[in-house]
């Protein structure tokens, strides 16, 4: 109980301190995101371009090439677009953030500067392409004359679960990294199986019921799955109470092993940098 008062505790001065410091958390998010495509003569675009066209390859590919059927009674590429627009971010938050704290190893050194908040800065640097690419799902969804209801607005509560689950995810893995390069590896192989094992471009309906359970384990189909009750299914998300419950305690687990990790290993990444 005292280490849970002491861990809440750390949290909150936590937000106190990147509320105190966002201006810095600010510059350097911006210069990060001016970094990744520095020397690029589209620039910043690219962190847009890439993105839009996959999701343009894709609806070519199933809409017009394959004239894929319809899911759950919506056009296929509406249906996709709702999945893999939050897994874009995830995906993103994944790789930049585990890597966030070895590639400013300059910061490391500096006393006064919390290290801890390295990967918001790549979170907050991802978050402004989803932020676009959530405003491309609506562009979407009115060029297929489907109305937008109110329950659109979930993707607020989903985007900020990803937030927190990827934070503690993020605190771990770039913590981890420092000691164990491998674990750079492992992240993409995580990346890379996520993406096929999460119901992105197929039905959690195609499998059987036995396998469902197991598929839901996976906190990320959480938020996919609720991306499409905010535009599809039109659910609310607390008519899932059981595996909301779920979500949140396995959120709740990683958060706190990703922070008592990087607490702990926190003193000796300068000598290893």
């Amino acid at each position: 109980m005292n280490r849970l008062i002491v861990m809440l505790r750390h949290f909150a001065g936590f937000l106190a301190d990147i509320y105190r410091n966002r201006a810095l958390v600010l510059q350097l998010t911006t210069r990060d995101f001016k970094a990744r495509y520095l020397g690029s003569y589209l620039g910043l675009l690219w962190a847009f371009i890439q993105p839009v066209v996959t999701i343009m390859i894709f609806w070519f590919v199933f809409d017009v090439g394959f004239k894929s059927a319809p899911v759950d009674n919506f056009p296929f590429i509406l249906w996709l677009i709702t999945g893999i627009v939050p897994w874009f971010f995830i995906s993103e938050c994944m790789a930049q953030g585990t890597g966030s704290v070895v590639e400013s190893s300059y910061l490391v050194k500096k006393v006064v500067f919390r290290v801890s908040m390295l990967p918001v800065v790549k979170m907050l640097s991802a978050l402004v392409v989803h932020l676009f690419f959530i405003g491309v799902i609506f562009v979407f969804f009115l060029a297929y004359h489907v109305p937008i209801t109110i329950y659109a607005v979930q993707v607020i509560y989903y985007s900020s679960a990803a937030v927190v689950l990827l934070l503690g995810f993020t605190w771990l893995t770039s913590a981890l990294v420092v000691f164990l390069k491998d674990v750079g590896q492992i992240v993409d192989m995580l990346i890379q199986f996520g993406f096929w094992l999460t119901p992105i471009f197929w039905s959690l309906g195609m499998i059987p019921d036995r396998y469902q359970t197991v598929i839901k384990l996976n906190p990320v189909f959480y938020i996919i799955q609720g991306f499409r009750d905010s535009f599809i299914h039109k659910v609310w998300f607390w008519q899932h109470p059981l595996y909301g419950l779920y979500f949140w305690m396995c959120t709740g687990a990683i958060f706190v092993c990703g922070a008592l990790v990087f607490s702990r290993l926190r003193p000796h990444f300068a000598d290893v940098l």
